[in-house]
């Protein structure tokens, strides 16, 4: 990486991220925290067997990432589709990495850290308030590093709701002028008149 970087110019501008003095590793701050919980989904990366990088999609309603404290996060993992991949690679390498990403605001954070599989329910009750679907288990990891990423590249995507459900309110408004559309129609054929 570092070879890379003084083959691009770049060696210079990362010299303080890099540093063994760098005070900021996996003490999560305010802004970290408001930036988990707002998210509805994260990618998570871990580690098989073998070696490659297992990457997920794991996400639910604002606010499904819990913030425990500075140093350490979690989740209610839901039952999917019973591959239980990433679980299966979580208990043979404790390993994982996150990138949580804002889309309508070009914000990336990307977290390293450990993971602990947890089924205690007083535990998993801390991370889900039991409503919703079902519950197999909690994760919690505790963060070793994270790194706020450039925003150049990232796509402007946004969710109903960050528009205010514009899409909701379309299809209401379709549904209930079709409507009209159908009652005009049977008026139209009762009376007789052509269409």
């Amino acid at each position: 990486m570092r070879e890379e970087q003084k083959r691009f110019g770049s060696a210079r501008a990362y010299a303080r991220v890099l540093s063994p003095d760098r005070q900021d590793g996996g003490e999560l701050t305010a802004r970290e925290a408001e930036f988990l919980t707002e998210r509805d989904g994260i990618y998570q990366a871990t580690v098989s067997e073998t070696g490659w990088p297992y990457v997920q999609f794991r996400g639910g309603a604002p606010g499904f990432i819990k913030v425990i404290d500075q140093w350490t996060i979690g989740y209610a993992d839901f039952k999917g589709n019973q591959q239980y991949i990433s679980v299966g690679n979580l208990r043979h390498d404790d390993r994982v990495s996150i990138i949580a990403l804002d889309y309508q605001c070009r914000k990336r954070l990307k977290l390293w850290g450990h993971a602990q599989i947890v089924e205690d329910p007083d535990v998993i009750s801390l991370l889900h308030d039991g409503t919703g679907p079902k519950v197999e288990r909690g994760i919690v990891i505790r963060v070793a590093a994270f790194d706020w990423n450039c925003p150049q590249h990232i796509p402007i995507r946004l969710t109903d709701a960050e528009r205010d459900n514009e899409i909701t309110q379309l299809r209401s408004r379709i549904k209930m002028l079709e409507s009209r559309l159908n009652e005009t129609a049977a008026v139209t054929q009762e009376a007789g008149l052509p269409e």
